[in-house]
C-alpha cells in the first residue's frame, strides 16, 4: 500500500496498532526490567531521585546549587508511538501532548524537546511528516517549550513523539510513591480514549471529543495539583487507569479504592465497547491488574472501560484537583491493591 498525493491517506492503515495501545505488555515489560532497578550509581554522578525502581512517569536528578542558585531537578522522559487518527497534524499534537505529560506527571515544567521520527518513506509521502512535526511544534510552543531537532529513520511503520527535558523544584516532586492513606484521588480528564480510537481506526470516524481531550495539555492539571499541595500523581496512559492505579498503589504501599460510578467516560465510549472495538493491548490490562484486584461486582463493560488503554490521558493525583472528579481515595494496604465500589 502506497499512498500518493491523490490518494486519500488513513495513517492508521499504516500501523499495527495505535498510540500507546501498542505499548509492550505491562508485565512483559516488568519482566525485562526485573534486576535493571537495583543498576550500581553512576561514581561521581548526580543524585538520581527517580529512575527504574517504582516505574515512575520519567527519570529525575539532581543538579547541585551553583553562585547562590537553588538547587533544580532535571526530568527526563521519551514518548513515541504509531498513529493513533489519521490526520497527521492531529497526530502530531496528540503525541507531542503525551511526551510532554509525562513531565508534567512529576511535577515539572518542560523546556526543551527534540523530535523522534520513523517513517516509511517508500510509502508516505514527506508532506504527511512535515504537517506531523508541525503539529508537534505546535503543541510544544503552546507549553513555552523549546525544539532542538531530533532524530529520524527509515521505518516500514510511522512513528512519532518527543525526548523532553524538564525542570522541577527537587523538594516539590509528584510521584507514584508518595501517596498515603486518608489521601482522595482525582482524574483530570474522562476515559474512553482507547476504544474511540480503535472505532476511528476501524471505521474512519472522527471523534472530536477525543481528539480534544488528547491534545490538551496536562499543564494545568499539574500546577492546580502543586498548588495544593499534592507530592503523588501519574498521568493514565497505555496502561490504563486501573493500571496506573495498580502502579501508584503498590509503589506506595496502599489500597487504591476506586468508585466506579464517579469515573468521568467521554460520550461515546460505552458504545464503542458494546459494538466491539476493544483493543488487544486493553485486553492485556487487564489481564495484568486482574491478580491485584477486587472487582466486586463490576460489569464486564466498565472493567474493560477501566483498563482501555489511553493515549495523552490525564493526570491521576492523590489529592484534590479544582474542577476534577474525585474518583476514590487511598487506604492502608489490603489484600489487593485496587478495589472496586
Amino acid at each position: 500500500m502506497t499512498a500518493t498525493r491523490e490518494t486519500p491517506v488513513r495513517l492508521t492503515q499504516f500501523a499495527h496498532g495505535g498510540g500507546c495501545a501498542c505499548k509492550i505488555p505491562p508485565g512483559e515489560l516488568e519482566d525485562v526490567l526485573g534486576g535493571l532497578a537495583t543498576a550500581p550509581p553512576v561514581p561521581g554522578g548526580t543524585p538520581l531521585l527517580v529512575g527504574l525502581a517504582t516505574g515512575d512517569d520519567a527519570a529525575v536528578v539532581t543538579l547541585p546549587a551553583y553562585g547562590g542558585a537553588a538547587a533544580q531537578a532535571v526530568v527526563s522522559t521519551a514518548d513515541f508511538f504509531t498513529p493513533v487518527v489519521d490526520d497527521p497534524y492531529d497526530w502530531g499534537r496528540i503525541a507531542a501532548a503525551n511526551a510532554l505529560s509525562d513531565v508534567y506527571a512529576m511535577g515539572g515544567r518542560p523546556v526543551l524537546a527534540v523530535n523522534l521520527l520513523a517513517w516509511p518513506r517508500d510509502l508516505l509521502p514527506f508532506e504527511l511528516a512535515r504537517e506531523v512535526l508541525r503539529g508537534g511544534m505546535d503543541i510544544a510552543a503552546e507549553a513555552g517549550c523549546h525544539v532542538g531537532g531530533g532524530h529520524s529513520v527509515d521505518d516500514p511503520e510511522p512513528k512519532y513523539g518527543m525526548a523532553v527535558t524538564g525542570l522541577a523544584d527537587p523538594a516539590r516532586l509528584l510521584r507514584n510513591d508518595a501517596g498515603r492513606p486518608g489521601l482522595p484521588l482525582s482524574l483530570t480528564k474522562p476515559l474512553g480514549l482507547g476504544v474511540l480510537n480503535n472505532r476511528h481506526k476501524a471505521t474512519g470516524e472522527r471523534f472530536e471529543q477525543a481528539v480534544a481531550t488528547m491534545v490538551a495539555l496536562n499543564r494545568d492539571a499539574s500546577e492546580a495539583a502543586l498548588a495544593r499541595g499534592a507530592t503523588c500523581a501519574t498521568d493514565v496512559t497505555g496502561f490504563g487507569l486501573l493500571g496506573h492505579l495498580h502502579k501508584l498503589a503498590r509503589a506506595s504501599g496502599v489500597t487504591a479504592v476506586l468508585d466506579t460510578a464517579a469515573v468521568p467516560w467521554l460520550d461515546g465510549a460505552r458504545q464503542a465497547v458494546r459494538d466491539g472495538y476493544v483493543s488487544g493491548g486493553t485486553r492485556r490490562n487487564l489481564a495484568w491488574v486482574a491478580p491485584f484486584t477486587d472487582f466486586g461486582d463490576t460489569d464486564a463493560d466498565t472493567r474493560l472501560l477501566l483498563a482501555d488503554a489511553q493515549t495523552s490521558g490525564g493526570l491521576l493525583v492523590a489529592g484534590e484537583v479544582p474542577g476534577a472528579p474525585v474518583i476514590g481515595e487511598l487506604v492502608p494496604r489490603g489484600a489487593h491493591s485496587v478495589v472496586l465500589r
